[in-house]
């Protein structure tokens, strides 16, 4: 045999799309996954030609699922970003669209029974040790695909998917503010440095001439603007305590500016070489927090609720998303929970192929 058969579901979560893996099916070894994961998606080339992956950063994202090793979960999810030219793989960073196809894929791969018209499951993200809960409707005890909830950047509607991150402060590199300030300068441009969900550089998108409207296409067309923000990320992740980031999705790079559409603020999310065409759940929860935050880059930007939680909308390039965040301002801002409404479908299972010189299957040595 030439090629190597592992099941899998494709399934979009969120606004990200991409494979759905039994961790069990797949190498242990990570340099041997990393080479799967590369010939499944077909990273390599700019249309990802000879894989299933969408020619995008947000469809050549992976899944792994299994049985939860913690008491607290009852599945584990095991992210991997593929590059989609570079051949690379980072286990680094979590992604919250993604989780939001967890819970139906671990119901459709028998790892969890539904239970009743809504079936709560518990998730630990792996790589990153936050715990979420997903409420997934499954009426009659059946997983149930449609519904009425609309998300901006997919077409229809579909059954709603409510996620509650708990655990999410310093989920990278153990601290709210890694550098121990609200405030950093570099390169001339104050940033705040904030890991919530996800570790994020965050600026005023008016100090690096922007109005923080502009479109994806605007954004990635503005090669000097890309230039400088990878120079000040490299430099934030270095003060964040995560080393070389120059190979690494992580930190993401954000960008703030008043809200002009009746939302709370005005975001802009990149993955971080692109920009984001939506916005990432985690990336949604660290830049909420940090617009809910005193003497943060969001000062003077929006009118801070007074509620607690309190629902954030945020003006995104596609539309906008809600984020309601449970926090206390007692000793400095802290949070304690962040919640979304997500949706994910089923569009595919099978096998997906990969050469056997890559990795002939579990039991076999190449």
């Amino acid at each position: 045999m030439t090629q190597t058969a592992i099941p899998y579901i494709l399934m979009r979560g969120g606004t990200s799309k991409g494979p759905y893996f039994r961790r069990e099916d797949l190498p242990e070894d990570l340099d041997t996954l990393s080479e799967v994961l590369i010939a499944a998606v077909g990273s390599g080339h700019a249309l990802n030609i000879d894989g299933i992956g969408g020619g995008a950063a947000v469809t050549t994202k992976v899944a792994m699922l299994s049985e939860s090793m913690d008491d607290w979960a009852d599945v584990d999810y095991f992210f991997a970003q593929v590059s989609v030219e570079d051949r690379l793989v980072d286990y680094k960073p979590t992604c919250g669209n993604i989780l939001s196809g967890v819970g139906p894929a671990a119901i459709e791969m028998g790892l969890v029974t539904p239970t009743e018209d809504v079936t709560e499951i518990r998730i630990r993200a792996v790589n990153t040790g936050a715990h979420v809960v997903a409420k997934v409707q499954t009426p009659g005890g059946k997983l149930f695909y449609e519904g009425d909830s609309e998300i901006a950047g997919v077409p229809g509607t579909s059954a709603p998917i409510q996620l509650n991150f708990m655990g999410v402060v310093g989920s990278s590199t153990g601290a709210f503010l890694p550098t121990g300030n609200l405030r950093d300068a570099i390169d001339g441009i104050e940033v705040t440095c904030m890991d919530v969900a996800m570790p994020v550089a965050i600026a005023r998108a008016e100090d690096f001439g922007l109005t923080g409207y502009e479109s994806a296409e605007e954004l990635d067309a503005n090669t000097d603007f890309f230039a400088r923000m990878e120079a000040i990320r490299i430099a934030a992740g270095e003060k964040m305590g995560m080393g070389d980031v120059s190979k690494s999705v992580t930190p993401k790079f954000g960008l703030l500016a008043p809200a002009r559409d009746g939302g709370s603020i005005a975001v802009r999310y990149f993955m971080p070489w692109k920009t984001h065409p939506t916005m990432a759940v985690t990336g949604a929860q660290c830049l909420a927090s940090c617009a809910l935050t005193p003497g943060s880059v969001s000062d003077g930007l929006l009118a801070r609720p007074n509620e607690n939680p309190a629902e954030l909308v945020l003006e995104h390039a596609s539309g906008t998303i809600d984020v309601l965040v449970d926090f206390s301002n007692e000793d400095g801002f802290s949070l304690n929970s962040a919640g979304l409404v997500r949706t994910a479908r089923k569009l595919a299972d099978g096998n997906v192929y990969v050469p056997a010189r890559i990795w002939p299957g579990q039991g076999e040595t190449p």
